[in-house]
């Protein structure tokens, strides 16, 4: 079941993505750290009403923020659509010991269904150019690599942003 998140379900957020960040940094993966992402993070996400878990027998396995709010690191970047109706897609996280099993596509259809329903014009999201694994997910998926971006707290390496048009 994929629900609005709750202020006391960050406790479970966070050792989810530690779990996430752990996981990647043993494939070799720096894209999280003990900066990213936080607990701050997320309760902006709450009070902004736009992070949303998957449970699964009661247990929060996944989380997406589906944000209206656009980044100043994507200012720079040249979009595919104009910067007036997208939603933004950030920390999509599945549990390591749920991966595998579809439920990371059943939160981006759960968003893009939303965007739908709310005549978005896009959806615009990044992910680390050293995550072979998720810039495959969203090319599957029919977004559109387009350029790059840093976020110096996270990582040397760049992000690639990605963009679907409706």
């Amino acid at each position: 079941m994929i629900r609005k998140a709750r202020y006391d379900d960050i406790e479970n957020i966070m050792k989810l993505t530690r779990a996430c960040a752990h996981h990647m940094i043993q494939q070799q993966i720096f894209q999280w750290n003990e900066y990213y992402p936080n607990s701050e993070a997320f309760e902006n996400d709450i009070e902004r009403d736009e992070l949303y878990v998957l449970e699964k027998h009661s247990n929060v396995i996944g989380c997406i923020v589906i944000s209206t709010f656009m980044d100043d690191e994507y200012t720079s970047e040249s979009w595919l659509t104009s910067n007036v109706n997208n939603i933004y897609i950030h920390r999509l996280a599945i549990h390591p010991n749920e991966q595998g099993q579809g439920f990371a596509q059943q939160l981006m259809d759960f968003a893009e269904g939303f965007a739908i329903e709310n005549d978005y014009s896009s959806i615009r999201l990044d992910t680390f150019s050293q995550n072979k694994r998720n810039q495959k997910f969203y090319e599957l998926r029919g977004y559109k690599r387009l350029g790059h971006i840093f976020f110096p707290k996270q990582s040397d390496d760049p992000f690639y942003c990605y963009e679907l048009v409706f």
